[in-house]
């Protein structure tokens, strides 16, 4: 029964459900939300995978900023309900043109940020 399945195992046959009937795209929205790291690095290792091995293009759909790092070729950022920024991964993370674009990234953790902040 699905409801015996845990939240990666529920995720990965929404996936394979998607990918049964071979699309040139798929739409992922929150893909990882609520799932334990090592799930979630599971789970876009699959999507990468099924992206290199069968040529789909991915739109993703995330808050998650990591997830973006590591599956994004190009971005596109939405403020109130318009896309403000859109560019390579690189460019957005690295040279970031739109005052939300980067408050998004100045919200990223660092490993110099005190606990406090």
């Amino acid at each position: 029964y699905p409801h015996e399945f845990s939240g990666g195992m529920r995720q990965r046959a929404m996936i394979a459900m998607a990918l049964s009937c071979h699309p040139k795209l798929l739409i992922a929205d929150e893909p990882t939300t609520a799932l334990d790291v090592t799930i979630q690095a599971q789970i876009m290792e699959l999507m990468q995978k099924i992206r290199d091995e069968t040529g789909t293009s991915i739109i993703l759909i995330t808050h998650d900023l990591g997830v973006v790092a590591n599956l994004a070729d190009r971005v596109a950022v939405m403020y109130a309900g318009k896309i403000v920024e859109q560019g390579s991964a690189r460019d957005i993370f690295y040279r970031a043109a739109h005052p939300y674009t980067a408050a998004l990234l100045r919200s990223l953790p660092t490993v110099e940020t005190s606990r406090s902040e």
